[in-house]
């Protein structure tokens, strides 16, 4: 299929899809609870005679090519919404009160959808099986891929490669950018509770300050870093929110401490959480205060395999022309595609969503006035086609 074919085809199918995507944009459901976004993609592959099934409660996963292909690869969309009220004044804004696709999932998801209705049309000319992901809870730890992979999703047919991509509002539709190597940094959500003994602020001595504590803990915090790492290597710790007291004449009781931790590096990663541990009990001990450190693991670095990364970077080319296609600048954002990265050899790109030629303010990833363009979805569409019908000894 040349690319001017499969345009056409997009083209054919474009209103269909956008009438889908507005559909789930007004209609988004948080992590773990997307029940009736499911039903719709379920519903929507029937009517397409596309074999499909529920996993891990939210998710749906379908097959489409020759059974009797050996090579499966898999294409994910990730289908959960945010806690965000939605602030775009869209008719088909969301319907419900404090939920919003302000990250592009309702995108993501349209593409899989229009994915699906060109491969079921040409599956006789597929190279390989292709299994579609519609993975939930892509926003909340534990993260919706660690529970699909758990439960089989690259098993039966077994995946040799998985494919995603993410909207991108800083570049324009018509243009994906893609790197291989690490390109998003693991992400740990760090708490802690600071304990100590409550009195009148005019007698401190017959109390314990946490507020004090609290500040010396979250200055050493900030100093970690440049201690452990090389200078070169991306390793970042936030504290993002302190909390404690009433009153201005009262010691509280304790403080609550947020923040989080993030880097490309693993072993990075284990040696910052362990010099945590070690800052937080010489400040109890320094303070005379209790320090409850309590960290919950969040998602792997993300790891883009080489030759996938190349093998892309050829479609893109081919369908975008090679001033489209550029390279992607890691960041310190996180994502549970990872956990596929971890498995098997994947690769995961970003498509231009800002309008071509629009100079005017573009609202970025979780904004309450995140509006994509919708003429993205075609890109979209024409890669994940392109790649299902160009996948011959690739890996």
């Amino acid at each position: 299929m040349t690319t001017d074919q499969l345009f056409l085809e997009i083209d054919r199918i474009f209103s269909e899809v956008v009438e889908a995507r507005r559909f789930l944009h007004s209609k988004p459901e948080l992590s773990f609870q997307e029940f009736k976004t499911s039903e719709f993609i379920q519903t929507y592959l029937t009517r397409l005679g596309i074999e499909n099934s529920r996993i891990a409660n939210t998710g749906v996963v379908a097959l489409i090519g020759n059974p009797a292909e050996e090579k499966c690869i898999a294409f994910r969309a990730d289908i959960d919404a945010l806690p965000i009220q939605e602030e775009t004044n869209l008719p088909y804004a969301s319907k419900n009160q404090g939920v919003m696709h302000a990250c592009g999932h309702d995108i993501h998801t349209s593409v899989l959808l229009g994915t699906a209705i060109l491969l079921k049309k040409f599956e006789n000319l597929l190279p390989v099986r292709v299994k579609l992901i519609f993975q939930p809870a892509e926003e909340k730890l534990p993260g919706g891929a660690k529970k699909l992979i758990e439960e089989g999703i690259l098993h039966n047919p077994n995946v040799v490669a998985v494919f995603g991509e993410h909207t991108d509002p800083e570049n324009e539709v018509g243009c994906i950018s893609v790197s291989p190597g690490t390109i998003m940094a693991s992400a740990d959500e760090l708490y802690w509770t600071v304990r100590g003994k409550s009195s009148h602020a005019a007698q401190p001595h017959l109390g314990v300050d946490p507020i004090r504590a609290s500040v010396a803990l979250a200055n050493s915090l900030y100093d970690l870093p440049n201690r452990i790492k090389d200078p070169l290597e991306p390793l970042h710790l936030a504290i993002t929110s302190i909390r404690g007291g009433f009153a201005t004449n009262i010691y509280p009781d304790e403080v609550k401490i947020m923040g989080t931790l993030r880097t490309f590096n693993e072993n990075s990663r284990k040696k910052a959480l362990t010099h945590i541990e070690k800052i937080s009990n010489s400040i109890s001990n320094m303070f005379n205060v209790e320090i409850f450190f309590e960290p919950i693991l969040g998602y792997p670095p993300l790891e883009n395999n080489d030759e996938l990364v190349n093998f892309v970077e050829g479609v893109a080319k081919d369908l975008l022309g090679s001033d489209n296609v550029l390279k992607f600048k890691p960041k310190m954002w996180a994502e549970d595609f990872a956990y596929y990265s971890r498995v098997v050899p994947s690769v995961f790109w970003f498509l231009g969503v800002k309008p071509k030629g629009y100079n005017g303010e573009i609202f970025g990833l979780h904004s309450s006035k995140y509006n994509p363009d919708e003429n993205s979805i075609k890109y979209g569409i024409a890669m994940f086609v392109k790649i299902a019908l160009s996948f011959t000894n690739v890996l």
